[in-house]
């Protein structure tokens, strides 16, 4: 039984699959949803740590999935801007510290060469969560 369900968002149009899926989700086991993004930090060190979006493009882009979920389900749909070096520890720490049982996320169409190179977020998040994962496509 689904009881606290996380959907990670950048804002993308893979992303939003998954927004629409984990409001659908919550709608139907009555779990409340939070959606995230993490704002990935970069630098540091010798120079000043920067975060990948202003915090103004957070708040919109959280915004706009809080929206999406709302007109598939889920209304009251909770948004949480996460600050992290890395997007997948970053969303699985969250999730763990907050008791998330299910994590909802999107992926895109890497493959070949780019995936190797890349990697990907959801495969990360899939393979170090403490809980059940859906990769929405």
């Amino acid at each position: 039984m689904v009881k606290k369900i996380l959907c990670a968002t950048d804002g993308t149009d893979h992303s939003d699959v998954a927004v629409i899926h984990a409001a659908e989700l919550a709608a139907l086991t009555k779990a409340p949803l939070t959606i995230c993004t993490v704002n990935v930090a970069h630098g540091g060190g010798r120079g000043p740590l920067i975060s990948h979006w202003t915090d103004e493009e957070v708040d919109r882009l959280l915004k706009s999935a809080a929206d999406l979920a709302g007109k598939h389900g889920a209304p009251k749909a909770e948004t949480a801007s996460i600050r992290s070096r890395e997007a997948a520890s970053g969303i699985v720490g969250f999730a763990e510290t907050h008791g998330f049982d299910h994590i909802v996320m999107g992926t895109g169409d890497k493959r070949g060469i780019s995936r190797l190179v890349l990697g990907s977020v959801a495969a990360d998040v899939a393979g170090r969560a403490h809980c059940v994962v859906t990769v929405a496509r």
